[in-house]
C-alpha cells in the first residue's frame, strides 16, 4: 500500500468508518495477506481522504480541542503504521524470494505467513487502539452523526460497486 493510501485511511477511515462500522481488524488485514495478496477491499477502499476529515469534523462539530487531540492520535498511528509497513514490505520481498527459489521451501513460507499474521495482527491492535482513543475524544452524539453519515456513504459505495458489476480497484 502506498504510503499516501495508508494516511489517507488513517485520517478518514480510523476516525469515519472504524467508529460507524468497527470494521478495523478486517481492514488491516485488506492491505496484504500471504504471499502479499490483496483480498477484500482493505485499506484501499477508503473513500476519503485529506480536507474530508476536516469536513467530517466540521459536520460534527468538533471543537479546536477535539481536532488537535484526534490530529494528535492520528500522527501517532500514522507515525507506529508506517513503521509497520516497511516490516511488511520486507516480509513481502523474502515471500517473493521463497516463491521464486529453484526449490520451494514449504516451512520457511509457513513461517513467514505465520510472521506475516503476526505483523497483520499488530496493525489491527494499533488502528483499534487508535480508533478507541479517538471515540472516546467524541462525545455519543458525535459518534452517533458521524455512524449516519458513513452508513449513507457506504450505501452510495455498494450501488456504486454494484453498477461496476460488483468489481473494485486495489
Amino acid at each position: 500500500m502506498s504510503q499516501l493510501k495508508l494516511k489517507t485511511w488513517l485520517s478518514t477511515g480510523m476516525v469515519a468508518a472504524s467508529l460507524a462500522f468497527g470494521g478495523v481488524a478486517a481492514q488491516a488485514q485488506g492491505h496484504g495477506g500471504p504471499m502479499g495478496h490483496r483480498g477484500g477491499h482493505g485499506m484501499s477502499m477508503m473513500p476519503m481522504g485529506g480536507g474530508h476529515m476536516e469536513h467530517m469534523l466540521d459536520m460534527i462539530d468538533a471543537s479546536d480541542a477535539q481536532r488537535a487531540q484526534i490530529k494528535q492520535i492520528m500522527d501517532a498511528a500514522h507515525a507506529d503504521l508506517k513503521a509497520q509497513h516497511e516490516g511488511s514490505r520486507k516480509l513481502h520481498e523474502q515471500s517473493m524470494a521463497l516463491f521464486t527459489a529453484p526449490n520451494i521451501d514449504a516451512a520457511a513460507i509457513e513461517s513467514l505467513r505465520q510472521q506475516m499474521s503476526a505483523q497483520h495482527e499488530a496493525a489491527s491492535k494499533r488502528m483499534s487502539q487508535a480508533m478507541v482513543d479517538t471515540a472516546r475524544v467524541l462525545t455519543p452524539e458525535q459518534r452517533a452523526k458521524m455512524a449516519e453519515r458513513m452508513k449513507k456513504m457506504q450505501a452510495r459505495m455498494a450501488k456504486h460497486m454494484e453498477m461496476r458489476g460488483g468489481k473494485h480497484g486495489g
